[in-house]
């Protein structure tokens, strides 16, 4: 009796110890928005800057204003970085770069 109820307690430990460990990644993710500067041509060129943002994996919005020659993108930065976005919209033809704060 007192064997089972130490494996009880020691299932129960372990468990949580896997329920906190597969949730600790996502406690320490952030959400983070940046302002990116990005030269543009015509008035169809936001509409390809944002489709090439909103593919980069972790890319949770963005907002791209041709008046103002910039991106804003809200991303996860625990799945891509200032440098992914830079990146992609440079393959296209729109090197960014970030903006000042």
């Amino acid at each position: 009796m007192k064997n089972r109820l130490i494996m009880k307690h020691l299932w129960a430990a372990a468990l949580f110890a896997i329920v906190v460990m597969t949730s600790a990644g996502a406690a320490f993710a952030a959400e983070s928005t940046v302002k990116l500067n990005i030269p543009m041509w015509c008035v169809s060129c936001p509409y390809m800057v944002q489709r090439v943002l909103e593919n980069v994996e972790g890319v949770a919005g963005v907002a791209v204003s041709y008046e103002d020659q910039s991106a804003t993108v809200t991303f996860d930065d625990q799945r891509t970085t200032v440098a992914a976005l830079t990146e992609a919209t440079a393959e296209i033809g729109f090197p960014a770069t970030l903006a000042a704060e």
